[in-house]
């Protein structure tokens, strides 16, 4: 008889849960346009049986995906449980765009799931196949909780569904038998002698490290200083903006793109790195996107988080969360684009040099050792404040090469980060094929101009370009350009 399995999560994987609010979800999402190729059905559908068919034959790489969440009794602390009933037709779904069938119906419909919570009594992932797009496409919209990953394993769990041979052949479907659920007798008895436990292994990870002992405590010495750097930044309050504010339960969303070799130009014109080049153009967006709001951006500070992987080589393909993020003062209050990018790269440096992305994960390694609670009442005290930022941008590479889904061809793709409360406006950024995909992601009411936040990207982007001396190409519209919203 197969044991009672189950697996904890850890306190960062639990945060994503416990920050939820009522018109916050902390679920990431993507939208991927694919020629429609061999996977063509019929005029311009999709043969969704191949693609349910590729997703079955990969779940035996992606356990988590069988599993759904469960709780431990008193504590509260949630756990991974195989799911018995896991039904692929539930979390693979088919449907298609409204006539034109352009890019702006696709960014509606892609609002609209990005705005919908995912059902926690089931694994906490859906796969949309958009068929009806015009121009001989289809589109598919991916929407994973952020408990299960972060943008790093994200990027290994594209790449299991995706190849760079369009004639690559999937395996067939791995049977699967889920493994019992534990009792909640069970899962109590195993939280309280993992409690009895935390002293004595605390003790001997101490014991193991005897011997380095110099080395030891000059490392806790530049820990205990990253995690006090850290927290200063987490416990004060971002200022507050235009984009500041309760958010509610619709959204927008929007894209663009740029050739990520002009992008790199800059970088290796300036010496600065291509994180820094998209700091300092969403700086140069902001600026102009707020002024023309009115405000006037030398009276105005905005601080931007900006996610960072802590995830070593040994765990790339794992799920769970290895991510930290660094906390800085973006400067739209500067008119000029270089002194703009300079200000960014010196606090970048500084961020390095601090070690305050090793800060926040030491932080989760702290709350390991506390109640669940703690987690819970931090959630709520970020909900009632303005939190420590205005604004996140994530920015992750990706593949440069083509890559194919059962022979179609992935033409772009478009990430979405999470909107926490009173933060209206996320950025998320994917290099893939020698492009720069931008997605942005909005509360529906405090960002009605999101298109002209794209357009502003746009254009500031090809400021610096000028100003660091480099031939600044228009960048070619996005086909049926505008923002979109549920």
């Amino acid at each position: 008889m197969a044991r009672e399995c189950y697996e904890r999560l850890s306190a960062q994987d639990t945060s994503f849960l416990l920050f939820e609010s009522q018109n916050a979800f902390t679920h990431v999402a993507g939208t991927a346009i694919y020629e429609l190729g061999p996977l063509r059905s019929g005029e311009d559908g999709v043969d969704i049986g191949r693609i349910r068919s590729a997703v079955a034959s990969l779940l035996h790489q992606l356990p988590r995906f069988r599993q759904k969440l469960a709780w431990i009794p008193l504590e509260g602390h949630p756990v991974w449980v195989d799911d018995p009933a896991f039904d692929l037709d539930f979390h693979v779904r088919h449907t298609r765009l409204p006539h034109p069938g352009g890019e702006q119906e696709l960014k509606e419909l892609s609002a609209r799931i990005l705005a919908n919570q995912m059902d926690r009594a089931k694994p906490l992932w859906e796969i949309w196949v958009i068929e009806g797009l015009a121009g001989g496409r289809w589109s598919m919209i991916q929407k994973i909780h952020h408990c299960m990953i972060d943008g790093a394993s994200g990027v290994d769990l594209t790449q299991l569904m995706l190849s760079p041979d369009p004639a690559a052949e999937l395996p067939a479907a791995t049977p699967h038998l889920p493994r019992p659920i534990p009792t909640r007798a069970k899962l109590l008895r195993d939280a309280l002698a993992r409690r009895l436990r935390m002293p004595l292994d605390a003790l001997r990870s101490t014991r193991e490290s005897y011997e380095s002992a110099r080395e030891l405590v000059e490392e806790a010495r530049l820990r205990a200083r990253a995690v006090l750097k850290m927290a200063g930044s987490l416990t004060r309050s971002a200022p507050k903006t235009l984009l500041s504010g309760p958010i509610g339960p619709h959204r927008r969303v929007d894209w663009l793109e740029m050739p990520l070799d002009e992008v790199k130009a800059v970088r290796k014109a300036t010496g600065a790195t291509v994180n820094d080049v998209v700091l300092a153009t969403v700086a140069g967006a902001l600026r102009s996107f707020l002024e023309r709001r009115g405000a006037d951006p030398g009276e105005l500070e905005f601080r931007v988080a900006a996610p960072v992987s802590t995830r070593s080589e040994s765990e790339r393909g794992t799920l769970g969360n290895r991510v930290s993020m660094w906390i800085l003062d973006l400067p739209i209050d500067e008119p000029e684009p270089l002194r703009r990018l300079e200000r960014v790269r010196e606090q970048t440096r500084d961020l390095k040099s601090s070690q305050q992305a090793v800060g926040a994960d030491l932080l989760f390694q702290v709350v390991e050792w506390t109640s669940t609670r703690v987690l819970s009442l931090a959630g709520r005290a970020l909900a009632a404040s303005q939190g420590p930022y205005n604004l996140m941008v994530t920015n992750v590479p990706g593949p440069q090469i083509p890559l194919y889904l059962c022979g179609s061809r992935m033409c772009a793709t478009y990430g979405f980060v999470p909107l926490v409360e009173n933060t209206a406006l996320g950025v998320a950024l994917f290099s893939y094929d020698g492009r720069l995909c931008w997605g942005l992601n909005a509360d529906y009411e405090r960002v009605p101009d999101l298109a002209d936040f794209a357009a502003a990207i746009a254009a500031a982007f090809r400021e610096l370009e000028r100003a660091a001396g480099l031939e600044a190409k228009p960048l070619t519209p996005a086909q049926d350009s505008g923002s979109s919203r549920r």
